[in-house]
């Protein structure tokens, strides 16, 4: 082999390594979106995230809504009279014991809470998936008088749930308000992991 057949080989060894790299630079650069895009988007990693809220100012009697994924999540400070009543509304209830409901194992009890004093419910109906009314009102005539002790109200079809987000019977919505995996550590309520 000559000198210039040698020279000519070793020049199309470093042309074709450098179009070699040059080519994967290329497919990198359009894998790289391409790979991106299946990712979540930060909105939707987001609407999965767990929300923590301090419930340290909540007044007994008061509820506050929490956003978890694209639900309202409620969350009431029950007082002593209201966690009372829950038993005197059992006979009047679908569910009462919640063997039906869906709810974490540890909310399976006569409060259907982690601490008897804190509900943490989504805020949907069961029934067509309306927004249920705050009404904490005791004997309120326009939601069933004497047997309402305070509860939610839909006033979309006019299912009534209690205290403890359990439904009345001979109302449209078929189960107890679902309960959200969440946990407690003193006031930090976090609503999303168990």
């Amino acid at each position: 082999m000559s000198h210039a057949e040698g020279v000519n080989v070793q020049r199309r060894r470093v042309l074709i390594a450098s179009t070699a790299a040059i080519g994967a630079a290329g497919v990198a650069a359009v894998a790289t979106p391409f790979v991106r895009s299946w990712y979540p988007s930060a909105k939707a990693e987001a609407a999965g995230a767990a929300v923590t809220q301090d419930i340290g100012s909540i007044e007994e009697g008061q509820m506050i809504v929490l956003k978890y994924r694209g639900k309202p999540t409620y969350v009431v400070k029950r007082t002593q009279d209201m966690l009372d009543k829950l038993e005197e509304v059992k006979p009047l209830l679908v569910d009462p014991d919640s063997s039906e409901s869906v709810q974490p194992e540890y909310c399976t009890n006569p409060t259907r809470s982690l601490e008897p004093t804190v509900l943490v419910v989504y805020g949907v109906c069961t029934h067509l998936g309306c927004a249920p009314n705050y009404r904490p009102d005791v004997g309120a005539a326009d939601l069933g008088g004497n047997d309402w002790y305070g509860g939610f109200f839909c006033p979309c079809h006019g299912s009534k749930y209690d205290l403890a987000g359990r439904v009345y019977s001979g109302v449209p919505a078929p189960l107890n308000l679902p309960i959200p995996d969440y946990n407690m550590d003193g006031t930090i309520l976090t609503v999303g992991e168990a």
